[in-house]
C-alpha cells in the first residue's frame, strides 16, 4: 500500500489541510477534528482503497483504516501542519455529550499503548508466579514488577501530557503539576499524617492527606484549570518579565488549587465511582457486564466506547481489578470476531470469505473495527448474532465475577490479564466466558447469515412475483400480506440514508429505509397500522403496519436534545391509524435555529425480516405519495 498516496487522498476528501483542526488515531481509526464536517466527502472516502469506512461520532470525523492506521497517520502528519489551522473558538455545533466523549477520547487514546504494555507485562509476571518460575521475593520479580507499575504509578503524568494536548495548554507545565501530586516529599507527608495523625497546610489552607499515584480524575481537573489560568497569566504579565512570570503565576495558582481543592475532589469522585460499582456488584453483579457485552458494537460504532475506558482504569487503580467493563468488552470483542469467522465459513463469495476470515482473526484477538465495519454491520445478521453472544458471555462473566487485573485490548491475546490474586480461577472463568460467547455467536451467525442473491430482479418483477394471483392450493390472505406500500410521511426531498451525518442511520444499524429533508411541518401515517412507540421528547414516532412492518420516523438528527421544543403529538401510543392520518407536527424554525439538521430518517427497524425493500421515488416528494415498497 502506498501510504503517502492514501494520505494525500484522505486529506483532500476531508476538506483539505485547512479544514483539519486536529488529528489522533487509535488502533484502527483516524480521528479528525474538522472545522466543518460538511466539507468531507463520505462516499468518495468509503470507496477509496485502504479505507474500510467512515463515521461521525463523539464530535470526531472518523476514518476506519484497520491495522495500517499508524502508517497512514504518520504519512498524513508529514504532509500537513495542523498548528497553522487552529482557530480560537470551535464554531461547530456539538452536543455536550459529544464534547465530553471527544475530550475523553482525546485524553485516553494517546496513553493506551503505555497502559497496554504495563498490563501485559503484569500478566506475564503473574503467569511466571503462578507456574512458580519466579517468587514474589525474587529480585527479578521485583524489577519486572516496578517496570510494569511505572505506567500505572505515574499515570497522572501521562494523563497530564495528553490532557494538555486536548485542552491546548502547556504540556510541560501540565506534567509538572502531575509531578507535584506524586512528589516523594508530599507522599512522605501524607504517610506521616496517616500513621501519626496531624494535618498538612499551605499558608493555613488545608491539604487533604490523600495519595494520587495511579489516579485519573484529579490531574484531568487540574490541567483543565491550567488551560484557563495560563491565558490569564499571559494577559496580566508585562512583556518584559512574561517569560518567567507567566509560568510562575500558572503553577502557583493551579498547583495550590489542585492540592487544596481539585485533587481531593477528584480523589473522592474516583472513590465514589468505585463504591457505586461495588454496590452494584453486591446487588446484581451481572447487569453491567451483560449490557457492555451486548451493546459494545453500537458503542464502538458511535465512538462512545472510549467513555467506558476510564471507568475500567479507575476500577483497577482503586480496587486492584475491574469486574464490569473489561469482562463485558472481552465477551463482545470475541463475539465480533466469531461472527465474522462464521460468515467466512458459510459464504460462497471468495472476496467476502477472505475479508471475513482476516477480520475475524483480528476481532477475536481484540481489534474489532475490521470485523464490525467490514462484515458485521455490512450484513446485519452477524451483528445481531454477535450482540446476543456477547450478552450471554457478559452475563456469565458477571455471574462468575470475573476480575481483570491489567487491562489491554480485550481479546484472546489479553486473557492473561485475568490472572491475579495468586490464583488462576478468574483466568479460567474468563476463558469459559469467551468460549461461550464465541460458540453462541458462531452458531447463531451460521443460522442467520445468508449470501445475497446474485440474480438481480427488477422492482416490477419482484412486485409481480409477490402479488401474483394465488394458485388453487395457496392461501390468498397470506399472499396479500407479503407486500406493503409505504407512502411519504411528509413533504420534502428524498435522499438515501447513506447521506445522513449520523452513523446509526447512514450505516443502517437501525435498519434500511430512506430519508426526507422536510419542507413542511406535519408527519402523516404512511400506512394503516398502530402507533407502537412515542417519546417524551416528541421527536420521533414508531409504527407497526397491519402486515408487520415496523417503521421509525425520526424527525431531525440529535433533536432529542430539544426536549420536545417545537414537537406536538396528534396521536397516542397504541392508537390505530389509517394511511394519511396526521401523527405529529414540528417547528422547522425551532429545529434549525437550534443548529440541528431536520433531515428525517424513515427506517424499517425489522429490515432483517423483509425479503426486499424497494425505493420508489427520490428527489422532491409530497406527503402521502408512494415512497417505498416492502416485500416480506
Amino acid at each position: 500500500m502506498d501510504y503517502n498516496k492514501l494520505a494525500m487522498t484522505i486529506i483532500e476528501q476531508v476538506g483539505g489541510e485547512k479544514n483539519i483542526k486536529g488529528l489522533t488515531h487509535c488502533a484502527t481509526r483516524l480521528r479528525f477534528n474538522l472545522h466543518d464536517d460538511q466539507k468531507a466527502n463520505d462516499e468518495t472516502l468509503k470507496n477509496t482503497a485502504g479505507v474500510m469506512g467512515v463515521t461521525i461520532a463523539g464530535g470526531q470525523y472518523q476514518v476506519i483504516i484497520g491495522s495500517d492506521v499508524a502508517n497512514v497517520y504518520k504519512a498524513i502528519m508529514n504532509q500537513i501542519n495542523i498548528q497553522d489551522n487552529e482557530v480560537p473558538e470551535d464554531t461547530t455545533k456539538k452536543s455536550v455529550f459529544s464534547k465530553v466523549i471527544d475530550t475523553i477520547t482525546g485524553i485516553f487514546t494517546p496513553i493506551l499503548p503505555a497502559i497496554t504494555a504495563a498490563g501485559m507485562l503484569k500478566a506475564v509476571l503473574s503467569i511466571l508466579v503462578v507456574f512458580k518460575v519466579l517468587t514474589v521475593d525474587a529480585q527479578s520479580y521485583q524489577i519486572l514488577n516496578f517496570m510494569a507499575d511505572a505506567a500505572f504509578y505515574f499515570l497522572p503524568i501521562l494523563l497530564a501530557a495528553s490532557s494538555a494536548q486536548k485542552f491546548k495548554t502547556n504540556m510541560y507545565l501540565a506534567m509538572m503539576l502531575g509531578g507535584i501530586l506524586l512528589h516523594p516529599t508530599f507522599i512522605t507527608m501524607v504517610n506521616a499524617v496517616k500513621e501519626g495523625g496531624g494535618s498538612i497546610a499551605l499558608f493555613g489552607l488545608p491539604i487533604a492527606a490523600v495519595s494520587y499515584s495511579s489516579s485519573v480524575i484529579p490531574i484531568i481537573l487540574t490541567v483543565w484549570l491550567l488551560s484557563y489560568v495560563e491565558p490569564f497569566a499571559d494577559r496580566i504579565s508585562p512583556n518584559v518579565i512574561k517569560f518567567f512570570s507567566k509560568p510562575l503565576i500558572s503553577i502557583a495558582i493551579v498547583g495550590t488549587v489542585s492540592l487544596v481543592v481539585l485533587g481531593p475532589l477528584g480523589y473522592y469522585l474516583s472513590e465514589l465511582l468505585s463504591s457505586g460499582i461495588k454496590s452494584l456488584e453486591t446487588v446484581s453483579p451481572w447487569i453491567v457486564p451483560l449490557i457492555i457485552g451486548t451493546f459494545t458494537p453500537l458503542f464502538i460504532a458511535t465512538g462512545t466506547h472510549y467513555g467506558l475506558v476510564p471507568i475500567g482504569i479507575n476500577n483497577r487503580v482503586t480496587t486492584g481489578y475491574d469486574t464490569v467493563i473489561y469482562p463485558g468488552m472481552l465477551a463482545s470483542n470475541v463475539s465480533q470476531g466469531a461472527a465474522s469467522l462464521a460468515v467466512g465459513v458459510k459464504t460462497k463469495d471468495k472476496a467476502i470469505k477472505q475479508l471475513a476470515f482476516s477480520a475475524g482473526l483480528t476481532g477475536i484477538f481484540g481489534i474489532t473495527e475490521p470485523a464490525l465495519y467490514g462484515v458485521n454491520l455490512r450484513f446485519k445478521t452477524p451483528l445481531y448474532a454477535s450482540m446476543i453472544g456477547g450478552g450471554v458471555g457478559g452475563l456469565l462473566m458477571g455471574i462468575l465475577r470475573v476480575r481483570n487485573f491489567s487491562g489491554g485490548s480485550p481479546g484472546l491475546l489479553t486473557l492473561p490479564s485475568y490472572i491475579g490474586d495468586n490464583t488462576l480461577s478468574y483466568f479460567y472463568y474468563a476463558c469459559i466466558g469467551a468460549a461461550v460467547s464465541i460458540v453462541v455467536t458462531f452458531i447463531l451467525t451460521l443460522i442467520l447469515y445468508r449470501d445475497k442473491v446474485t440474480e438481480i430482479q427488477t422492482a416490477d418483477a419482484q412486485l409481480e412475483a409477490a402479488t401474483k394471483e394465488p394458485k388453487a392450493n395457496e392461501n390468498p390472505n397470506s399472499l396479500a400480506k407479503t407486500t406493503t406500500l409505504i407512502t411519504s410521511p411528509m413533504t420534502g426531498n428524498v435522499i438515501p440514508l447513506a447521506e445522513i451525518q449520523d452513523g446509526m442511520f447512514s450505516e443502517e444499524i437501525l435498519g434500511k429505509g430512506m430519508a426526507i429533508i422536510p419542507t413542511e411541518d406535519t408527519v402523516y401515517a404512511p400506512f394503516n397500522g398502530t402507533v407502537s412507540a412515542i417519546f417524551d421528547s416528541g421527536h420521533a414516532i414508531g409504527l407497526t403496519s397491519e402486515t408487520g412492518v415496523e417503521l421509525l420516523i425520526h424527525v431531525g438528527i440529535d433533536t432529542v436534545q430539544l426536549d420536545g421544543a417545537g414537537y406536538h403529538y396528534l396521536v397516542t401510543k397504541g392508537q390505530t391509524v389509517t394511511q394519511g392520518e396526521a401523527l405529529l407536527t414540528f417547528d422547522l424554525g425551532i429545529i434549525t435555529k437550534a443548529g440541528y439538521n431536520p433531515v428525517t430518517p424513515v427506517v424499517i427497524t425489522n429490515s432483517v425480516d423483509m425479503t426486499e425493500i424497494m425505493p420508489i421515488q427520490t428527489g422532491e416528494i409530497t406527503a402521502k405519495s408512494d415512497l417505498m415498497r416492502v416485500i416480506k
